[in-house]
């Protein structure tokens, strides 16, 4: 396989077991995704275990893009945040505040980020943020946390973009109410 054959045409080698044609796959779309979920997550060890993990399961078989003239990179992505989401969630509590005290650099002084969080975490917005249905609440982590574009936000959830832009605009209006 060669780096100008398109995904559609790789996944169907890759289905084959062809190993090249998964070697291009994988030199083709690791990098931005580790790269968009090191901003859903700081740790890099937790991420190449889920990049890796990612295309397992592509290699495997185990992941198939049920329309190979589809979104690829939408589809790497679900894979990909879906599969962290899974390998936080196995995180126990002690092993994250572990984690966050070794990276620490001074016990003395909380960074300006930790800062913000613990507003964040104990203000009026995380109770605004935690009364919002878990639909909006996904939108806006997904557009306004992550980032991400209405187009990319409604790959990563599954809705259509409109879907996103009503949901979002419901959040932001309900936000609004609660912290006036």
């Amino acid at each position: 396989m060669t780096r100008t054959d398109g995904d559609a045409e790789l996944l169907a080698a890759i289905a084959r077991g062809d190993r090249s044609a998964f070697e291009v796959f994988y030199r083709r779309h690791a990098a931005w995704l580790q790269l968009r979920l090191r901003y859903r997550c700081a740790d890099r060890t937790v991420v190449d275990d889920v990049v890796q993990e990612t295309f397992l399961a592509v290699w495997r078989g185990s992941a198939r893009l049920r329309d190979p003239s589809g979104d690829v990179a939408g589809w790497l992505w679900r894979i990909g945040s879906r599969r962290l989401i899974d390998s936080l969630r196995g995180q126990s509590a002690g092993q994250r505040l572990l984690g966050r005290l070794a990276r620490r650099r001074h016990p003395d002084a909380p960074s300006a980020e930790e800062q913000v969080l613990l507003g964040v975490e104990h203000g009026d917005l995380a109770g605004a943020l935690s009364r919002l249905s878990p639909e909006l609440r996904a939108v806006v982590q997904a557009t306004v946390i992550d980032g991400l574009t209405t187009s990319e936000a409604a790959v990563l959830l599954g809705i259509p973009p409109g879907t996103v832009k009503t949901r979002a605009m419901r959040a932001r209006h309900q936000l609004r109410q609660d912290l006036a």
